[in-house]
């Protein structure tokens, strides 16, 4: 090979190099405010507290109610919400009162006997079984109309569990309704098979001056989840929960008669399942709750009518320009130089939420940098066209625990506050 030839040939690879690289770099996803977050941020920054906040869209809201609905009315079912994932009780009585339920699912003692005061017309069912102990502070606590013997309905998985709740009830001289926990498949507890089945109700059918049965739960959310096909289509595994759930019930039924009406709660599915039980008319009511605001990890499939409807607010504190590492100083500026979208840097107020960002579109995360929760760094393009006090919005990736972050939810209509809303107190 020459020279000349050689020379040419390391010109090519240089540029075939140097194309593949471009074609590597990242391009310029920033893009302003659209006209909802626009709004939202005037309103923000004229009438907002400027701290992180977080938001619940009415409008958003009461179309996912909507959708719900229409579910639960061609399945013939009741709605039952779900309070962990709605975690205030102003949000609650708003969605209950636009649903028309008064059933509610509750999973922590504390918030339990709050919703027995807020809510003394609700039927409640416990949507995980709770120690013993727990149980036995909610009757110290309970005051008000509320009347658990009527109203409340303690989930318990194992005859063991059953027993230690039977205890309590001959201690307390009250009779307590027990809805048995099912393995419809997720495999999480619950009973799996017709001997703890038969222990059980037989425990409860000798008790009956303590022990009501009341149904059973099976909870199914896999079924609208998003599973490798390996594993099966929603629908074989649909059919597989409901066959198991058949099963358990056709056993009660035919081997404990008196212990069976048709007043008993059979409950199941959860947000990501709920809308495939239209299919089936065994099951009484459904449960729903974080479909109703859709954070990201309910991107689904199964729950593509609904909109989000919840979002996290916060202010830009400081605004640095591009991306600048401690210790690198001026070589920092290799990054802004490959990444148009590490040329605009912001310190938000707060930060290291279970949320993604969302608007303007283009933000991210420095993770080199780091994480904080007090001012997170977050790298964007000029484009997104941000100021200092301006609004960063982004979606939470759950509801139950990230609304109890922020203090009062605040709602809003037409991007306008027109409601703010306590949370539960955890304690």
């Amino acid at each position: 090979m020459n020279r000349r030839t050689f020379m040419l040939g390391s010109a090519g690879m240089s540029a075939l190099l140097i194309g593949g690289a471009a074609l590597l770099r990242p391009g310029d996803r920033g893009s302003p405010y659209s006209e909802y977050f626009r709004m939202l941020n005037k309103e923000l920054k004229a009438y907002g507290p400027m701290r992180p906040v977080m938001l619940i869209d009415l409008d958003r809201l009461d179309q996912n109610i909507d959708v719900v609905l229409q579910s639960v009315r061609r399945g013939g079912k009741h709605l039952r919400l779900v309070e962990k994932s709605l975690p205030s009780p102003g949000l609650l009585a708003y969605i209950a009162k636009r649903a028309d339920t008064r059933r509610l699912m509750s999973f922590h003692q504390p918030f339990l006997n709050h919703d027995a005061q807020t809510f003394p017309s609700a039927d409640i069912l416990l949507g995980k079984p709770l120690p013993v102990r727990s149980a036995e502070l909610f009757y110290q606590r309970h005051k008000g109309a509320f009347d658990p013997s009527k109203q409340l309905q303690w989930l318990l998985d194992t005859p063991q569990r059953l027993q230690q709740y039977l205890s309590l009830a001959q201690g307390l001289g009250t009779r307590l309704r027990v809805n048995i926990e099912l393995d419809v498949g997720l495999h999480r507890g619950g009973v799996s098979d017709k001997e703890q089945l038969n222990q059980m109700l037989t425990l409860i059918s000798a008790n009956g001056q303590h022990l009501e049965f009341s149904g059973f739960m099976g909870y199914d959310p896999f079924v609208g989840m998003g599973v490798p096909g390996i594993l099966g289509s929603h629908q074989a595994l649909f059919e597989k929960v409901m066959a198991i759930y058949t099963g358990h019930v056709n056993y009660a039924r035919e081997n404990f008669a008196s212990l069976w009406n048709d007043g008993l709660t059979l409950n199941t599915a959860g947000s990501p399942s709920y809308r495939i039980h239209e299919q089936e008319h065994l099951s009484s009511e459904v449960s729903v709750g974080t479909a109703l605001l859709k954070p990201t990890h309910y991107d689904l499939p199964s729950l593509s009518e609904h909109v989000p409807a919840v979002y996290i607010a916060t202010p830009v504190i400081k605004s640095t320009g591009p991306v600048n590492f401690p210790a690198l100083d001026g070589k920092s500026s290799l990054f802004s130089w490959w990444d148009p979208n590490q040329r605009a840097t912001f310190f938000i107020y707060g930060g290291n939420w279970m949320a993604e960002p969302e608007s303007p579109k283009g933000l991210q995360s420095n993770e080199l940098y780091g994480r904080s929760s007090n001012q997170e760094m977050i790298n964007g393009s000029p484009a997104v066209a941000l100021n200092v006090e301006d609004q960063v919005f982004l979606r939470p990736t759950q509801t139950e625990f990230v609304l109890l972050q922020f203090g009062d939810l605040l709602a809003v209509r037409g991007g306008k506050i027109v409601e703010t809303w306590p949370v539960y107190d955890q304690g």
